[in-house]
């Protein structure tokens, strides 16, 4: 699809893309990092924990003078908790777009992106030349189902003729037990006579 880091089929997949984001675009490279590739009931949760301060993330890319952490069994990582909460909504919102369009109910991340979007030069009014540049993100999450709706619709009509052609069986064996039973009964006439 225009616009994304990644190519997709839109019939396929559910995305959603946020920009003008104030917040580390760091740290939602490396959240992104973390989550691409899982299922999004588990990032959910884990974007639950790092938004409270539960659980830290690792730092792969943007590790320069970043403490160890003991949860991360000695890696280097952080909790950046504004980040998480700004990718778990874009998160939920990107679940919520595939409910709607009816694509199913478990997903699988397939692309989580996270860069600069726009950068404004800012100068320190206290007379002196310090800069701190004032930058902005993007943030764009793909998910594809695990179970395309097709699939789905294929087990209910197999489960479906299962039960029909049991029923069968059933209605069959039936049938075959009064037959027996009406034999018995016609010998058992005939031997009294």
């Amino acid at each position: 699809m225009k616009g994304y880091s990644i190519e997709f089929s839109p019939e396929e997949c559910a995305f959603a893309r946020v920009e003008g984001v104030d917040a580390s675009y760091k740290d939602l490279c490396e959240i992104c990092g973390r989550i691409r590739g899982k299922n999004a009931d588990w990032a959910v949760q884990f974007l639950e924990k790092v938004a409270e301060g539960k659980a830290p993330v690792l730092y792969k890319k943007f590790s320069k003078k970043v403490g160890h952490r003991r949860e991360l069994g000695g890696k280097k990582g952080r909790y950046p908790k504004k980040a998480a909460k700004i990718v778990l909504k874009l998160l939920k919102s990107a679940i919520a777009n595939g409910k709607m369009r009816g694509l199913g109910e478990k997903y699988r991340i397939f692309g989580a992106a996270a860069n600069k979007k726009t950068k404004f030069p800012r100068i320190a009014p206290r007379g002196g030349w310090m800069r701190s540049d004032y930058e902005l993100s993007r943030i764009e999450i793909v998910l594809k189902a695990l179970e395309q709706p097709q699939k789905i619709e294929q087990k209910e009509v197999q489960k479906e003729k299962a039960v029909e052609k049991e029923k069968e069986k059933a209605v069959e064996k039936k049938v075959e037990k009064k037959i027996e039973e009406n034999k018995k009964g016609e010998e058992s006439k005939e031997k009294n006579r």
